[in-house]
């Protein structure tokens, strides 16, 4: 490139000296006329595809979503709807050499409140999505001529240097959107919606996601399906405010607990949406983030440091040590291990990562008795030392495993432990006074639910501790439907010792842990 330019810059100067006469045919010879024609045709292909990208695209809500159009160059055409963060839908919608691109951001909270609190516009709700898709794509029709036009004169003036050219590019940029455009019309396929191509995690899950012949065959049974998930979405966020009997002050403190989100991308949406929510100052996450525990999965914690609170972790069987280094290595995050206790925002909290890696199908698992020697390691760490101010009071507020049973020989030493493991919530007082508390899975069985006819259920719990005693005054089970589904529920509960006329539950016994002696 530098040795074209040096000659180009030595023969201009040889003419303006004088220099014979054959120089200056050589410079003057005009270039073949199909070269000409491809050489406009290449500028104005590259303009109008860099005005498409920089200014070819606009922002357009249908019905209560928020919306993204964009149209790119493409040897088949077609339609691109992509869903962040489950993939993307494929329908043949068209043969055109351009492809529209529908980005689905968000849905709106107004507009779906509206919906909410006025439930007969529903019954209009088809005709105002077809008219905010209609308006939308005449905005971005009339935005991608634009675009094309002035893409390609640029190009074309920055190439030839002449007014000429340029507008020549422009127009032959604008034809050839316009031809496209008709194409795209003639070839016009309504019924591309009824057989669409999935990507991402909706390829494993078409029948999950829903059966595109039935919502257009029944659009009524849509409607209410509709209407339920934007209600509950809007009740999940406003429940906190009509909960009965328990009203947490500000000073209280917020524990969200969560487990076995198991690689489920959208978890940390979730979560991220409860913390501000419920203004949580602490999450607990007991274990099973992972499924196989391999380095490769390790990008997958990198939204942890956004979370907006701190993250206490405890490993589960399908968490590695590599993933709980993966984990130690992030910002935010505390791990805790071998029955070591932290403090967070003044909350004790100590733990016992899984002793057995299931994964590893080369090492004998040995089950529950490994379960219960890791928590009697964990009992161990925990119990007080004899004589002193110390003697008597529990060392920690929290213990956490991911297994029920290792976590319950800690019984007698803290008023609360945390496990996960069942995928099934529940929660019970042990024998000793600890109140223990199984979480379901924050995931919904991860990306492995696909596999299953029926998904499972998306549960976190709200742990509502008193600051000073940091004792449980009230929780809430907060259950969200699977993939597909669209169910979303608040419920809250209190300790027996906090309802209207019940007895006090017994105090801590630390000489009653089956670990004792």
């Amino acid at each position: 490139m530098v040795r074209a330019v040096q000659l180009w810059e030595s023969l201009v100067r040889r003419i303006r000296a004088g220099h014979p006469p054959h120089l200056q045919l050589s410079l003057t010879h005009r270039p073949h006329p199909y070269a000409r024609a491809l050489g406009l045709v290449a500028v104005t292909l590259l303009g109008a595809w860099l005005g498409l990208l920089v200014v070819g695209s606009v922002r357009t809500p249908v019905g209560p979503m928020d919306t993204k159009m964009t149209l790119r160059p493409s040897l088949s055409g077609g339609t691109k709807i992509n869903v962040s963060p489950l993939g993307a839908l494929r329908l043949d919608t068209h043969v055109a050499p351009i492809r529209l691109d529908v980005d689905v951001d968000q849905l709106d909270p107004e507009r779906s409140r509206s919906l909410v609190e006025h439930p007969e516009r529903l019954s209009g709700l088809q005709d105002e999505v077809s008219r905010d898709i209609q308006n939308g794509t005449r905005d971005l029709a009339a935005r991608s001529c634009a675009a094309v036009l002035c893409g390609a004169a640029a190009l074309g003036l920055a190439v030839y240097r002449t007014p000429g050219r340029a507008l020549a590019a422009g127009g032959l940029a604008l034809t050839l959107l316009t031809a496209s455009a008709v194409t795209a019309y003639a070839t016009w396929n309504p019924k591309s919606v009824l057989e669409p191509r999935y990507s991402g995690l909706l390829a494993s899950a078409p029948s999950l996601v829903g059966n595109a012949r039935n919502i257009v065959s029944d659009f009524d049974v849509y409607q209410q399906e509709l209407a339920r998930l934007v209600t509950n979405v809007t009740t999940l966020y406003d429940a906190t405010s009509t909960l009965p009997v328990y009203q947490p002050d500000p000073t209280t403190m917020r524990v969200l607990h969560v487990s076995d989100l198991h690689l489920n991308p959208a978890s940390w949406g979730i979560i991220r949406s409860l913390v501000q929510q419920y203004d949580v100052n602490v999450i607990v996450d007991t274990g099973d983030t992972m499924d196989h525990g391999t380095e490769a999965e390790n990008a997958y914690l990198e939204p942890i440091a956004t979370l907006g609170a701190p993250y206490v972790w405890v490993r589960g069987n399908h968490d590695s040590l590599a993933t709980q280094a993966a984990m130690a290595r992030q910002k935010n995050a505390t791990v805790v291990d071998n029955g070591r206790i932290v403090t967070v925002d003044g909350l004790r909290i100590a733990g016992m990562g899984d002793p057995q890696f299931t994964p590893d199908r080369s090492v004998r698992q040995e089950g529950r008795p490994a379960q219960v020697a890791a928590g009697r390691r964990l009992a161990a760490a925990l119990r007080p030392a004899a004589g002193g101010e110390a003697a008597g009071k529990p060392r920690a507020d929290i213990a956490i495993a991911h297994e029920p049973e290792c976590v319950e020989q800690v019984d007698g030493l803290v008023p609360l432990a945390l496990a996960g493991h069942k995928h099934n919530r529940k929660q019970h007082d042990l024998p000793g006074g600890t109140r223990l508390m199984v979480e379901g899975s924050a995931g919904g069985g991860g990306l492995r639910a696909l596999e299953q006819g029926v998904p499972e259920k998306v549960t976190a719990s709200i742990l509502y501790l008193d600051r000073e005693s940091r004792t449980l005054q009230a929780w809430d089970e907060i259950t969200l439907g699977g993939l597909g589904l669209t169910k979303a529920e608040v419920s809250r509960h209190l300790p027996e010792e906090n309802t209207p006329g019940a007895e006090p539950s017994p105090s801590l016994s630390p000489s009653l842990s089956p670990t004792t002696g």
